[in-house]
């Protein structure tokens, strides 16, 4: 039909039946979306990806065999252009910090609501990086508790001492639920700035992540 033809072209990844004709059902009331293909493992969806042309994948991280995260890079060697939005259970950082490096343009939530789903899906189709304000929730209590003692490396507060306090506030936007546009109005900047900063909170993010398994690696030789 013509609204297929205008829709978004989106491939689901997820290896649970009930949950993923439940996302498919509830996508299809949405004429801006449309699902042409869904997949229970990564396998599958890496051959769906080459026979069908898909503009964006929802993509579970918990999988059999190869996991969501492992898999973005795959699909963005298929195609570079293709959007990769995680939507998962996994509320851990640094499967956020593996999925951002490896290209995710979003992380997303099973808990959210379909309103944030299908607004996630915008966003990033027009070109914003998404980050569910759950996980950014996290960032957020780093910053309350930043005047506690951060001597453990593993404290949420060695990324909070890393953010600018532009990047503070951006972050605690985002936490509300805010897109850029609201951000670039609400801290009277463009648009374009508040997706530098919020590039730059992704990378800092990305080495938080490095550098807590490096400590984790660096105690365990310690202890043997």
């Amino acid at each position: 039909t013509g609204v297929q033809t205008c829709a978004l072209p989106i491939l689901v990844v997820d290896d649970h039946p009930l949950f993923r004709r439940g996302l498919v059902s509830l996508l299809s009331y949405d004429e801006r979306f449309h699902v042409v293909c869904e997949a229970g493992d990564v396998n599958e969806a890496l051959q769906l990806a080459k026979s069908h042309s898909v503009a964006l994948i929802l993509l579970d991280n918990h999988l059999p065999g190869v996991r969501g995260v492992d898999a973005i890079a795959s699909f963005k060697e298929l195609d570079p252009e293709v959007k990769v939005v995680m939507l998962t259970v996994s509320d851990d950082e640094d499967d956020l910090a593996k999925a951002l490096k490896s290209g995710a343009d979003g992380y997303l939530l099973k808990t959210s609501d379909s309103e944030q789903l299908s607004d996630t899906l915008s966003r990033v189709i027009a070109g914003e990086s998404v980050i569910s304000p759950q996980m950014m929730n996290k960032l957020v209590a780093s910053l309350r508790h930043q005047a506690e003692p951060s001597g453990n490396p593993d404290s949420p507060t060695r990324l909070a001492e890393r953010l600018s306090p532009r990047e503070r506030e951006i972050v605690q936007l985002i936490a509300k639920g805010l897109s850029n546009k609201l951000i670039a109005r609400e801290l009277d900047i463009a648009e374009t700035t508040v997706k530098i900063h919020v590039q730059h909170v992704f990378k800092k993010l990305e080495l938080s992540s490095r550098d807590r398994k490096s400590t984790r690696l660096n105690s365990s030789h310690v202890s043997e």
